[in-house]
């Protein structure tokens, strides 16, 4: 490696990372508020996350009470922390008369009217007799004046808290719904329809069940936030390290080790965050610099990160905040999702991991000394009781409690392990208010003698964590920057919201999901007479339907992912690939995860794809080039949702059914097309490759994806050449060392 390479390798300090945080990471860009403000913003963070917390544990309260408190705490952290423009200038402290602690008083007066609009709801559900307000039941569809005002101030402010939190896009996209639901006899063919009174709307949109009341919001502030809090008190408290240090253990030392240790402590990190951009920096800052130094390009190292790291919301058990809307869209239990997405998981660590190895045979580079691999024994010494909560999370999960229930437990062991001490006595409160509930909780019958048993048990080993005690303060900051993670998701899914209730009320999924199947229908014919010779035909018209309404789709979430979190776009998109996929006999599993899957893509496709951004900042590369680099990388998640479409027994718990046989036969295919597609992208499998077959791997690899044994065949011919080259080419260069 060069002199000017080695220079060009540059560690970051804690600030640096931070900095680069917030500014590729919504929820961490804040400005800056007075001494007083900050303190009064940190309680109220501080009461937002232990009110989920302790509700989570011991009951929720009703429904509009519940997220009403939510959007409370969303409309004051937001207008505190987000200005009204992003400018550089705007994060800066500012005083003067017309800011009060260093916030407008235009904020103020707009975080009072939203709080006020939250909490109204449940004020007036029983009605206000003195003020005329009847019960919320004989309200419904005819709204009075205050629902009116309240109403119309509440969709105006959550649009407006998106735009703060995530930019123009989105309540764009959700503008576009609200026309199109007011104004529906002006539009013409399939789309028009007879259009909803105003006063019908905002009653539609304010009051609970649909709309902004409906039932994103009531995923994201009972099961979302939950889980985000626990990602970051878990990785505060030492598991993030854990995982590191174990995927350095596991792939340091073998061919291009830092790459590979970048994708396994991804996987590993995806298990506890659904966040790309925090987890891009979290791990990239070890693994982006040791990439580097072992001889790979900058924006390859950044765009291994990222690509890794974006598969974090597609990695179970803790997938982001959309595989949870989805189990409450599909009616399954959340475990369900999880067991589904694990092959299509696999495939895409698989696409990565071999690009990288082949990339790392190409450039003929090393794993880590072994003096540089950390050891095991110490590793686990160490840090073994940072495991702890993540196996109490996962087991009340997987025993079928709720979600939440799982949550409160997870985040309740990693305060026990991060802050209780047998050594330091005053420490155990916390072990021995969480021991209390679950024995209550078992003594009430809420959970089953074998969970309370592993509970108490964890609780009291937890304690005997030998890593250095978190105070306090550290803990309390954790909380405050998990609060501070939801705020972006949180006004995406009450702003999300409004499209849900316009999708119910126009019946508009349905109506574009025929457009797009009539469309891939024409289309299909056209392309059928073109293929078809006499009676033979290579493909039916059925699959070429199928196909190109994948291909619409896909292209869709990717275009429309631009900008927009992986949350908003599953939802807006699910709506129209739902009816679209049913009416083509694809299973609504598959249909839910095909779209979920293009919105992770659509996270490092350029132009925009913040998490590939914040890794070309680590890595002193182009942005746009990191981009490229980490969507060709990200192949695997680009071909899965078209793999588990046409062969949902990959998904284990689809409609069709589950047959071993088919599965491994099919799952072999798929691994074997993901192979071919990366060494088509590296130009390199046993040896370089050439344009022409690069050109026929990538051609087999497509074709491998679809699950039949004469495709299989098919691609086998046509990738043959090049493998049989490669073979010849290898066998006259000199071995290179594994």
């Amino acid at each position: 490696m060069s002199e000017t390479a080695k220079e060009d390798v540059h560690e970051l300090t804690a600030e640096e990372l931070a900095a680069i945080e917030e500014k590729y990471d919504e929820g961490t860009s804040t400005r800056s508020v007075g001494p007083t403000a900050a303190k009064l913003l940190r309680a109220v963070a501080i009461i937002f996350a232990i009110y989920h917390y302790i509700t989570a544990g011991f009951g929720l309260p009703a429904d509009h009470w519940h997220m009403g408190w939510h959007l409370t705490g969303l409309f004051i952290l937001t207008y505190a922390f987000f200005p009204l423009v992003k400018t550089k200038a705007s994060f800066n402290l500012k005083t003067g008369m017309l800011h009060m602690g260093g916030i407008p008083y235009l904020d103020v007066i707009l975080m009072i009217l939203g709080v006020a609009s939250a909490l109204y709801v449940g004020v007036a559900w029983r009605g206000i007799p003195a003020l005329g307000i009847e019960e919320q039941t004989f309200r419904m569809g005819n709204p009075n004046n205050y629902d009116m005002f309240f109403g119309i101030v509440i969709i105006c402010l959550v649009l407006d808290i998106a735009r703060r939190t995530l930019g123009w896009v989105l309540p764009a996209i959700i503008s576009l719904f609200i026309i199109y639901a007011l104004f529906g006899p002006y539009f013409s063919g399939l789309l028009q329809h007879p259009g909803v009174k105003f006063r019908t709307f905002v009653s539609s949109m304010y009051f609970p069940q649909e709309g902004i009341f409906g039932v994103t919001l009531w995923v994201v502030s009972t099961i979302v936030f939950h889980f985000v809090l626990f990602g970051v008190i878990a990785q505060r408290t030492g598991l993030g390290q854990l995982f590191i240090d174990n995927a350095t253990i596991l792939a340091g030392r073998y061919t291009g080790g830092p790459a590979k240790v970048s994708v396994v402590s991804s996987a590993f990190f995806g298990t506890i965050s659904g966040s790309s951009v925090a987890n891009t920096v979290s791990t990239g800052a070890l693994t982006i610099p040791n990439m580097k130094r072992l001889g790979y390009p900058g924006h390859f190292a950044g765009g291994v990160e990222a690509a890794a790291s974006a598969g974090g919301q597609i990695t179970p058990p803790i997938m982001g905040a959309a595989a949870f809307i989805m189990a409450e869209f599909l009616e399954l239990p959340y475990t369900t999702i999880v067991i589904a997405a694990i092959f299509p998981a696999i495939l895409h660590y698989v696409g990565v991991f071999t690009v990288v190895h082949l990339m790392a045979r190409k450039l003929g580079l090393k794993g880590l000394a072994k003096e540089q691999l950390p050891m095991f024994a110490a590793v686990w010494r160490d840090g073994w009781a940072n495991i702890i909560p993540l196996i109490g999370l996962l087991w009340v999960l997987f025993s079928g409690y709720t979600p939440y229930m799982s949550a409160f437990c997870g985040i309740s062991l990693a305060l026990v392990a991060g802050m209780s001490r047998l050594r330091e006595p005053v420490t155990l409160i916390y072990a021995a208010a969480f021991a209390s509930f679950v024995i209550w909780k078992f003594l009430g019958g809420g959970f089953e003698l074998i969970t309370a048993v592993i509970l108490v048990a964890g609780t009291l080993v937890a304690t005997l964590n030998p890593q250095e005690r978190m105070k306090l303060p550290a803990m309390t900051d954790a909380m405050e920057l998990g609060v501070k993670y939801a705020l972006a998701v949180g006004a995406a899914s009450a702003a999300v919201g409004i499209v849900v209730g316009v999708i119910n009320t126009t019946g508009i999924g349905f109506r574009i999901g025929f457009m797009v199947t009539q469309g891939a229908g024409n289309l299909a014919s056209d392309l059928y007479a073109l293929l078809s010779f006499g009676e033979w035909a290579l493909f039916q018209v059925e699959d070429l339907q199928l196909f190109l309404s994948l291909v619409f789709i896909a292209v869709a979430c990717i275009l429309m992912g631009a900008g927009i979190p992986t949350t908003a776009l599953y939802i807006m998109l699910v709506s129209v690939a739902q009816p679209a996929l049913a009416q083509l006999g694809v299973p609504p599993i598959a249909s839910h995860l095909f779209v979920l899957y293009y919105g992770v893509v659509a996270e490092i496709t350029p132009p925009v794809c913040t998490s590939a951004y914040a890794a070309a900042a680590i890595a002193n590369s182009p942005p746009f080039k990191t981009g490229i680099s980490a969507f060709t990388l990200g192949l695997g998640k680009v071909i899965a949702p078209m793999a588990f479409v046409y062969a949902p027994v990959l998904l284990f718990v689809s409609s069709t059914g589950f047959d071993l046989w088919e599965f491994t036969y099919t799952a072999t295919s798929c691994i074997m097309g993901v192979v071919a597609l990366s060494a088509a992208v590296v130009g390199y499998w046993l040896a370089p490759m050439g344009v022409i077959n690069r050109i026929l791997c990538a051609l087999a690899g497509l074709v491998f994806i679809a699950p039949s044994l004469s495709a299989d065949l098919v691609a086998l011919l046509i990738a043959s050449p090049a493998i049989i080259l490669q073979v010849i080419a290898r066998r006259r260069a000199p071995l290179v060392s594994a």
